[in-house]
Order: C-alpha cells, then structure tokens, then sequence
C-alpha cells in the first residue's frame, strides 16, 4: 500500500491520473490489451480529466468496465453513472475496444449474471476507485460482505450513503436517491492487478483515517485495501487531515 498526498484535488487527479495512465499502458504493452475498471462521483473529476488527456495510450485496446449503478435509476438523471462515464470520459476517448456499462434499468440479477459471465474472463488490470463518507468501497455501505464470490452482486444503500448522494448535488432530496444498487463485490475490486484510490475533500477524512489507521474491518469497508499488493492512495491535504 502506497499513500501520496497532494496539495489539492487538482493536483491529486493528476498524479491519479498520470500514475493510472501508465498502468494502462503497461498492461496493453505486456498483453496487447487493458482491462480496466472506472468509478465515478465528486472524486473521479480530476482523475478521469487527466487520464482522458493522456494522447498517447491506445484505447482501442482497451476494456472498461463500470463500478457500480443505482437500480432503477434512468439514464437521462443526472446523476446515471452511465451517463456520467459516457460524458466523462467515453465521449472524450477514441472508441474503446469493449465497454461493459451497467444497465440499471433492467432486471437486476440478469444484469448481474450478464456482467459476471464477461467478467470472469477479463482479468482486471487497473481499478479506479474511491471511498465513500461512510467507508464504502463502489456501494458495499458497512457493514460489508467480503465473502461474497459473485463480481457483481445487489446491493442495499445505507443512510449515509444516500446523503452522502444527496449532499454531493446528485439528488433534490435524499428520498429521490434510490435504495438500491448494483455494485462490484469486494472480493472483484481485489482482483485487480493495480488499484488507484482517489480520495480528495475534507469530508471524507475520518474515513480515510478509518478505512488507513484502523484494523482490516468489514465496518470500514475500504480498509480492505491496506492488503492489496499494489494498491495506491491519493490524497489532498484535507482528506488526510487527520492521519496520524
């Protein structure tokens, strides 16, 4: 585990981003392709603004799949992840050899099994990922299971997640944040061969020093992350305020 602190979240995003770039381009250099993973939210802004602006990695050679998706949620809402990663990112990249967006909108454990079936032939290379307010890694709110097998699996939204939603400026009220989700499983995330965690804001320090200080906790979800072999934090001056 590597911890990088930063002054801003511009300048977190783009040691992200670079550091995210270069993975990508690593992995399509050994295997002649990359499969990679992308979260969205407040705190993938700067992140995805600096990948998308690295020219020289070939992204038809490249396999994206999608974090996690509210159930039930259109894609025309402002807050879709589909439609956040398509305006963020796909819409701003030469067209990619696959993407495996989430459908929300359909029978939920279909579109798992759907996911699962291509997933488990794709070796992920790179993750992108963040942690919630409340710990969570994609929407495995606490307490989280990190047992569970299947790659994508159902999910429900605690409270703090669904205001952390509401706050972010995603939703006109915390009731119009749906309670449920479909979500990477913690045991997928930690497939991944190299993870990038971009973590910016004051209001997500106590659970960066939750999820970084504490013992590997189920209630602190992302702490998870402190065993991966190559798993790297990036942090702003407020967001690790309060590490020790």
């Amino acid at each position: 585990m590597e911890v990088i602190i930063k002054n801003d979240p511009v300048e977190l995003g783009k040691a992200a981003g670079i550091a995210a770039a270069g993975l990508i381009r690593d992995a399509v250099a050994r295997n002649g392709k990359a499969n990679i993973i992308l979260a969205t939210g407040a705190s993938q802004f700067e992140t995805l603004k600096q990948l998308v602006s690295q020219t020289d990695i070939d992204w038809s050679k490249v396999v994206m799949f999608h974090l996690d998706e509210y159930i039930g949620l259109p894609e025309s809402s402002v807050a879709s992840f589909r439609k956040y990663l398509k305006e963020r990112f796909l819409n701003k990249v030469p067209a990619l050899k696959a993407v495996h967006l989430i459908n929300g909108e359909t029978d939920p454990a279909g579109e798992c099994a759907r996911l699962n079936e291509i997933i488990e032939k794709s070796p992920i290379d790179v993750a992108l990922v963040g942690i919630g307010e409340n710990g969570h890694l994609a929407f495995n709110d606490p307490p989280a299971d990190f047992d569970v097998e299947d790659p994508y699996i159902i999910v429900n939204l605690d409270e703090a997640c669904r205001k952390q939603q509401f706050n972010e400026g995603w939703f006109k009220s915390v009731e119009d944040v749906p309670r449920k989700a479909i979500s990477m499983s913690i045991k997928q995330i930690l497939k991944s061969k190299a993870i990038i965690c971009s973590v910016p804001d004051a209001r997500k320090a106590q659970a960066v020093k939750d999820c970084l200080e504490n013992p590997v906790s189920n209630l602190f979800p992302s702490s998870i992350l402190q065993g991966h072999s190559n798993c790297s934090f990036y942090l702003d001056k407020e967001s690790s305020g309060l590490l020790s």
